[in-house]
């Protein structure tokens, strides 16, 4: 599966069934050396909601493993979390 491909499908999380967007929203986090996908940081929730109150936050971010199935329209996930993951160089 192409990469564009992925971008066009909607990610939700399992556990809430809350919907956050789609990946093209995201940026695609990866190990330079490798060129593995780590995760993808998700476009900040309250920034979406015309009317709720802005406030700094830090961006979600779904690690490449809590991903369980990626679908003909959807990529769904199990949880997302607060900091992404670091590799030693």
């Amino acid at each position: 599966m192409l990469l564009s491909e992925l971008a066009e499908k909607e990610l939700i999380e399992m556990e809430n069934g809350v919907r956050y967007g789609f990946l093209a929203e995201t940026e695609c986090v990866f190990d330079p050396r490798t060129g593995r996908i780590i995760g993808f940081e998700l476009a900040d929730l309250a920034a979406k909601k015309p009317f709720a109150k802005k406030k700094s936050s830090t961006p979600q971010f779904v690690p490449w493993e809590e991903i369980q199935l990626i679908g003909e329209d959807r990529i769904l996930f199990r949880k997302t979390t607060a900091t992404r993951r670091h590799f030693d160089s």
